[in-house]
């Protein structure tokens, strides 16, 4: 990663009010194509549950 956690919630703190569940998605891994149309993305955590994502 390019930034650490810490600076990345730094950053953000600045602009949003972060509170207690929310969720921070930052980044892909290598080799990973770009976002498109028709693509879902899925992000759990254990003891918060699941969000779900379709890109339209």
């Amino acid at each position: 990663m390019i930034w650490k956690v810490p600076e990345i919630i730094s950053y953000l703190s600045e602009y949003f009010e972060l509170g207690a569940g929310d969720v921070i998605l930052s980044g892909t891994l290598s080799g990973v194509g770009p976002i498109v149309r028709g693509d879902v993305m899925e992000a759990s955590a254990t003891g918060l549950g699941s969000l779900r994502v379709i890109i339209t």
